[in-house]
């Protein structure tokens, strides 16, 4: 049987990675639920993901890598979004990120009580940020959305995210950026 996008056989290699790849992210969320993230070692991470250390590092250099990875899988159903609409009005697109935070609410809480929001930065400008093909009014604009986007939802978790997607789009609306 030919494997396709829509099915990996568990005992390919590639289902075996994925399995490795999903006990690593489960397992680590749960760490950090516990603990820091600097208090948790990669010894103590694939012994209770019953993986080998060298899966570790064959999907990742560190740590952070696990949850970098796991944001980039939850914003892709965002960046669908944003990627239809991509020259929505700022508001919106403050509304829709913060619904995307609420969405995913138990997981952003322990990325901010752990204290790593910035593993959103990268994320967000790579979304909404200057590409090298920008002319230079398009390139800062673009940049002025981005690190905006970033220092609000930075100041939301700071606050403790109890402002809705609604009232933050309105507090920005307010501003008349």
């Amino acid at each position: 049987m030919r494997q396709s996008q829509e099915y990996v056989s568990p005992r390919s290699n590639e289902g075996r990675n994925s399995y490795v790849i999903e006990q690593l992210t489960k397992t680590f969320l749960e760490l950090l639920v516990e603990k820091p993230i600097n208090s948790i070692s990669i010894s103590e991470l694939v012994e209770k993901a019953h993986v080998g250390r060298a899966s570790f590092y064959r999907n990742y250099k560190c740590k952070e890598d696990i949850l970098k990875s796991y944001i980039d899988t939850l914003f892709h159903e965002w960046i669908d979004e944003y990627n239809e609409n991509p020259d929505m009005p700022l508001n919106k697109l403050i509304y829709t990120m913060i619904s995307h935070f609420e969405k995913h609410r138990s997981f952003y809480e322990i990325i901010n009580k752990r204290g790593l929001p910035y593993l959103l930065k990268d994320v967000i400008i790579d979304i909404c940020g200057p590409k090298p093909e920008y002319e230079k009014t398009q390139a800062y604009s673009s940049a002025f959305v981005a690190y905006t986007l970033y220092g609000w939802i930075e100041v939301w978790f700071q606050r403790g995210m109890k402002e809705s997607a609604a009232e933050i789009a309105e507090l920005f609306e307010a501003q008349g950026l």
